[in-house]
């Protein structure tokens, strides 16, 4: 790595899994390029803002996280803040224009690049604003033609045609992997096709490849991330690739766990799921994007299946694998819904005993179809229904956790709580990273607190909400 000669940049992350990803691969390619990388944007010269644009909370946390970077200009040593990610992609120029505290705004396709751009905004150039366009256009209809095309067009997170280039964050015993980018699914309610792109498999070798460096950086678990996993490989030509994927990456030395996450419901198949329960690492945890259970209010998002097909669905979960941790999202407060459709939910939520669920009232996406429904509810109704459908959740999730005192686990190991010095914090096999529930691990009596990264065997004695508390054997 060439030494440090172009300056400091802090790399400030929000959103999801994903976006972690880009963001290490953009760390790693800072860094081969001379840059320093430090934690606090405080002290960087550059504070690079990897923002969300999903939900309209998402946005606004992230205009806030751009303003307080901002505000270190006239208090610290940052002296410039560029945003990217999925905001800067979405709105470009526009959120530029109504956000001067940025000194530039970028999208995906000066990733590659970052190094010259940011050395342009501290030399006090000017850095032309990204201007957003549908991303689905850049790459064939058919799936089966964009391998070749896909090479041309950047996919932050894959390497884009390159050897992977990536700088760890944070030293986490578990780290995102990104398998796929992007999605062809036309979800009514959902933007993230347009500033994501369509769907693009990453190639099987270059995610072993980059497994093989995780496990070298100390990971434990693997966590697979996608905009849809079930897709996987269609566009290579092979939709059963991501059985085949999962035992190569269960077999990597220093790799105990692999967790796949967002598997869209309508596309589960069951070869994938004999593949979940059967290949040893892959973990009982199975993250299904669920969205709502009224079947005709599903069709109005552009999505299938309701409360039978996915009790079903759930029931051969659990048929292979009793204890799996299940868990989903779910959408209230939809243009056109009924009190019918919350009931029919809530009948869904309280038969299928779920592990985890979020629960999201609907707010319009700037350019989807939802945004011109009609049946678009008052405010104050949608705010109604979620706190309902989140009181329901709470009790359901918590009933959940108690059914589960007695079970053994085993415990990942992520940190210790600084309040409660007896007491280590991690994951149970069926418990997902960041939002689902964590496990209160008690060291055996007179035996030690165990180290961050191990794995721990134990009783589940309580719960919490839906955290375990876990006594070591």
């Amino acid at each position: 790595m060439p030494s440090s000669t172009r300056g400091s940049v802090a790399l400030v992350t929000l959103g999801c899994t994903r976006n972690e990803v880009d963001s290490e691969e953009l760390a790693g390619r800072l860094a081969s390029q001379g840059w320093t990388l430090v934690e606090d944007a405080a002290d960087a010269d550059v504070a690079v803002v990897n923002t969300c644009g999903f939900v309209e909370q998402a946005k606004k946390d992230s205009i806030d996280t751009l303003l307080e970077a901002a505000d270190l200009k006239a208090t610290g040593r940052t002296r410039a803040v560029v945003a990217v990610g999925c905001l800067a992609e979405r709105y470009g120029q526009t959120l530029a224009d109504e956000l001067p505290d940025a000194d530039a705004v970028l999208g995906f396709d000066s990733y590659r690049d970052m190094s010259t751009h940011l050395r342009a905004v501290l030399d006090g150039e000017k850095v032309v604003s990204h201007v957003p366009s549908d991303r689905r256009r850049l790459l064939p209809l058919t799936p089966v033609e964009r391998a070749e095309a896909a090479a041309g067009v950047a996919l932050p997170g894959h390497g884009d045609g390159e050897s992977f280039v990536r700088a760890r964050l944070d030293a986490r015993p578990w780290a995102p992997l990104k398998i796929a980018s992007g999605c062809d699914r036309r979800c009514s309610f959902c933007a993230i096709p347009m500033f994501r792109g369509s769907f693009v498999s990453r190639r099987p070798t270059d995610v072993v490849a980059e497994a093989r460096w995780l496990a070298g950086q100390g990971v434990r678990e693997l966590f697979l991330a996608s905009e849809n996993s079930t897709s996987y490989g269609k566009d290579l030509g092979d939709l059963t690739l991501l059985e085949k994927l999962l035992p190569e990456l269960g077999a990597i030395e220093g790799i105990d766990r692999v967790r796949v996450s967002y598997l869209q419901p309508a596309e589960v198949r069951p070869g994938l799921l004999e593949a979940m329960a059967a290949t040893p690492g892959v973990m009982p945890w199975y993250d299904l994007s669920f969205q709502h259970a009224a079947p005709a209010l599903l069709r109005r998002m552009r999505r299938f299946g309701g409360t039978d097909a996915f009790l079903e669905l759930v029931g051969r979960v659990r048929s292979r694998e009793p204890l799996a941790g299940i868990r989903s999202n779910v959408i209230v407060g939809f243009p056109g819904e009924t009190e019918e459709d919350v009931a029919e939910l809530e009948r869904f939520l309280t038969e299928a005993r779920l592990d985890v669920v979020g629960v999201f009232g609907y707010s319009d996406e700037d350019g989807t179809e939802a945004e011109h429904l009609d049946g678009h509810l008052p405010e104050d109704v949608v705010a109604e229904r979620v706190e309902r459908l989140t009181a329901l959740v709470e009790e359901l999730t918590a009933e959940r956790a108690q059914e589960r005192v007695g079970e053994r686990v085993v415990v990942l190991v992520e940190e210790h709580d600084e309040d409660e010095p007896d007491v280590a914090v991690g994951r149970a096999e069926h418990q997902g990273p960041d939002v689902d529930g964590v496990c209160l691990l008690r060291a055996a009596p007179g035996g030690t607190l165990p180290t961050v990264g191990s794995l721990v065997e134990g009783v589940v004695t309580g719960s919490l909400g839906v955290d375990l508390v876990v006594e070591a054997r």
